[in-house]
């Protein structure tokens, strides 16, 4: 029997469709008893304040990526990608980076919004996550 690498069964994930892999994750949850939800990190003590200590705050998974300037020289750029984010027109894109402060995207994970934040401030934006 010849092992497999690690490489190679990425490259065989690679070729597999979403369904097919989520049925793989269910199949090893079921065979070696483990999960695929991820693991909640806990928080440090607090600083100062027994409101804080007495309300603990929910962790926050949904993010709003929004514009708040655009400036002239670097329109293009920006709405070149503000496109890429969005799948949003030129004309649709023009006018939202045009008419900042605004949402780009909501509703997204907490990687996707420093992704898209990154993007835009490398184009020239001034960018807020809410």
């Amino acid at each position: 029997m010849s092992q497999i690498t690690i490489d190679q069964i990425i490259e065989r994930l690679d070729s597999m469709t979403l369904l097919e892999i989520n049925e793989l994750v269910k199949k090893i949850e079921e065979k070696y008893g483990v999960s695929a939800a991820p693991v909640a990190v806990a928080a440090g003590p607090a600083v100062a304040g027994g409101a804080a200590a007495a309300a603990p705050a929910e962790e926050k998974t949904e993010f709003t990526v929004v514009l708040k300037e655009a400036p002239a020289d670097k329109k293009i750029a920006i709405i070149k990608e503000v496109r890429a984010i969005t799948n949003l027109g030129l004309k649709e894109a023009k006018d939202l980076v045009e008419g900042a402060p605004k949402e780009v995207v909501k509703d997204v994970n907490k990687e996707d919004a420093e992704k898209f934040k990154k993007q835009l401030e490398a184009a020239g934006a001034v960018v807020e996550i809410k």
